[in-house]
């Protein structure tokens, strides 16, 4: 394990400012307003946030009868990651501002981010890196067009100014940002650096959503709200090769669309929501079929890819409260799996459910406990691509004696102060890399996030 003078020193500086606000019982938030001269926070100008988030995690040796390029090592191992994130914004007129963030990240995960497609660090991807590394994460503009009827407040936060806005409204978003920023939201399951940690719990894992290696994009996204419901389109550049760090525009033939409808609802004065989602992606991707059967199937599928290759899907993402600080969640998702993954995860298919309870139930407000479980599946022609040796994104241990990879995940977040949590994380994970000759494996963590 290595350790890391960034994420330390980021933790320790945050923790001091967190811990003096709180003694003053004011928000950082406002303490800022105020240095700019903004007496009215509820309408902002300016907005600026931070976070950095600290991530240990590690397994005790398991059994495995073989090992491959991509495979989890069967020796016990612990990694670390850090990132750092400055999050700022600035009103430039009526309804539109401009967002930045800055980015420092250090660590890769367990294997070096390989061997489970469910990877278990959410923090974690597969452009880590050992030295500190900074980037420009985001820089996008947000035009917001109101159009009539009733208002309501939206809250500060990272890249969003407070401020009243209509509710039926349409919002243009273009620049660099994360598709998952706009689509496939869930209030219990979508941030790893306060939430579960799981890849296919942060995301639809059948959804090889548009990103470089960071998980970045550049595109416009569009959304139209209404009070019950909202649609919403984007489209976005992908990379020229898997996992590649630089985008690539090569017209129609290398862009990834999605459109989103999100449904709100209650039931007995319980909120729930709904996300219906479609994609299509277009890019170098190659198909299975010209690789099965070659002496060296990773050779020939790298020599298949031109431009114009497809994928195509769908997910379902729900949440619904059952009860005051009881909350239910599910995820689904299905792609066609005739290509190969480019930008996300190795899963044609995945179903996941889970439940996020409130720690005031029990006394601890502030707490949250979340339990959930995946099953992810890969298609028949991948099946087969990997049992031939086949490599993909994350796994492939040269051999496959496939069964779907199941995974359980539990975490436990305890809130130090108003801006500081900790939380023990633990995964089981059953059939790693769809492997059944693998595993299962047990994945300790500890998580400390620092936010303001």
């Amino acid at each position: 394990m290595r350790n890391s003078a960034l994420g330390s020193g980021c933790c320790m500086v945050l923790l001091a400012l967190a811990s003096t606000a709180h003694a003053d019982d004011e928000s950082l938030s406002s303490k800022f307003q105020a240095l700019i001269g903004n007496t009215n926070p509820a309408q902002e100008d300016w907005s600026l946030h931070g976070q950095t988030t600290g991530i240990i995690q590690g397994y005790p040796s398991f059994p495995a009868a073989y090992s491959g390029v991509n495979s989890l090592s069967p020796e016990g191992q612990w990694r670390n990651t850090e990132t750092a994130t400055l999050f700022m914004g600035r009103r430039l007129w009526e309804g539109a501002a401009v967002y930045y963030d800055r980015e420092l990240y250090e660590g890769k995960g367990l294997g070096q981010t390989f061997g489970v497609a469910g990877f278990p660090n959410g923090e974690a991807n597969k452009a880590g890196s050992w030295p500190i590394k900074t980037n420009g994460a985001r820089l996008f503009i947000r035009q917001v067009i109101g159009l009539g009827g009733p208002t309501e407040q939206i809250a500060a936060d990272q890249n969003q100014l407070a401020g009243k806005e209509d509710i039926s409204r349409l919002t243009f978003t273009a620049g660099k940002f994360a598709a998952s920023d706009i689509f496939d939201n869930n209030s219990y399951t979508h941030d790893p650096r306060t939430q579960f940690l799981n890849w296919a719990l942060m995301d639809s894992a059948a959804w090889d959503y548009p990103a470089n290696s960071r998980g970045y994009t550049n595109g416009v996204a569009i959304e139209f709200n209404q009070e019950h419901w909202a649609l919403r389109y984007g489209i976005f550049m992908e990379p020229h090769e898997p996992n590649q760090g630089d985008l690539v525009f090569h017209g129609t033939n290398n862009v990834g669309q999605v459109v989103e409808l999100e449904e709100r609802y209650k039931i007995v004065d319980n909120p729930g929501k709904i996300h219906f989602l479609i994609f299509y992606n277009r890019n170098r991707e190659a198909d299975f079929s010209h690789a099965l059967g070659a002496l060296d199937v990773n050779a020939a599928i790298a020599q298949a890819r031109s431009f114009g290759g497809v994928k195509y899907g769908f997910a379902i993402n729900a949440e619904q409260q059952l009860a005051d600080g009881i909350g239910a969640f599910t995820r689904l998702s299905w792609n066609d799996g005739k290509t190969e993954d480019f930008m996300f995860t190795q899963v044609d298919e995945s179903a996941a459910v889970g439940l996020s309870l409130d720690g005031k139930r029990w006394g601890q407000e502030g707490d949250t406990w979340g339990i959930a479980g995946i099953i992810n599946g890969i298609s028949a022609d991948q099946r087969k691509f990997m049992e031939q040796g086949g490599l993909g994104l994350i796994v492939g241990d040269g051999r496959l004696s496939y069964s779907p990879e199941m995974i359980f995940e539990t975490y436990y977040s305890i809130k130090i102060t108003q801006y500081a949590t900790l939380s023990p994380d633990y995964q089981f994970i059953a059939n790693p890399g769809y492997n059944t000759d693998r595993g299962p494996v047990s994945i300790f963590a500890a998580r400390l996030h620092l936010e303001f």
